[in-house]
């Protein structure tokens, strides 16, 4: 089972422990706040008060045995950049941090981590669409250009397969799932027909995303 350490018990990385601990893996929780570390006892398999870009004080936690680092240290950039630093150079296989904006980011991925998430920017776009768009329930960025969404399936899709629609060529999406109730059918087949009420996960440039959001008006 693979083991993950959170630096920084804010409000970030207390989300990611938790979700961790519910999923059923063992989670190390750093933080230099005697509070922040007393309010994850509940959460984390271990917490630890210490500061995290004190090389000397990280040695002594065995921390290459991680299978995942997540930094999650907030407003305090320079810490954020150290601590991502040191799990790197202590041995943590993957390393997720935490950005404050892009210029931050890209300091992050020089500096060793595998994988920069932006929760503040990624969250605003996600809410962005989902109150401009009707039928988007849900929406993640893969690039700048491309997304995932969940939608309800629209009008001009029901009642029709998706051999029918043939959406790869005439909009330039692919759909990856759809949810009929409590039935998830990943990776349907051409046969498949779309019923009212379905919801669907699909995949493409935000540029073909938006004609089936213009198709629906």
């Amino acid at each position: 089972m693979k083991q993950f350490v959170v630096v920084g018990l804010g409000r970030f990385g207390n989300s990611v422990a938790k979700k961790l601990n519910n999923m059923g893996y063992e989670v190390l929780g750093l933080d230099r706040s005697e509070e922040r570390t007393q309010e994850a006892l509940e959460f984390t398999t271990h917490v630890i008060q210490v500061d995290a870009t004190d090389e000397h004080a990280l040695k002594g936690l065995g921390l290459r045995n991680f299978d995942v680092g997540i930094v999650g240290i907030g407003q305090d950039i320079q810490a954020s950049i150290l601590a991502t630093l040191l799990l790197k150079d202590l041995g943590v296989p993957y390393v997720v941090a935490k950005a404050q904006n892009e210029l931050h980011g890209k300091v992050l991925w020089k500096t060793g981590a595998d994988r920069v998430v932006f929760p503040e920017r990624d969250m605003g776009t996600r809410v962005a669409n989902n109150l401009t768009a009707t039928n988007i329930l849900d929406y993640i960025e893969l690039a700048p250009d491309y997304s995932i969404v969940e939608i309800t399936a629209p009008d001009f899709m029901v009642n029709k397969s998706l051999e029918k629609l043939d959406l790869r060529a005439k909009v330039g999406i692919n759909v990856m799932a759809i949810k009929t109730g409590d039935d998830i059918n990943v990776s349907p087949t051409a046969d498949i027909e779309i019923k009212e009420g379905d919801i669907l996960v699909v995949i493409g440039s935000n540029k073909s995303l938006k004609k089936i959001e213009e198709r629906e008006k």
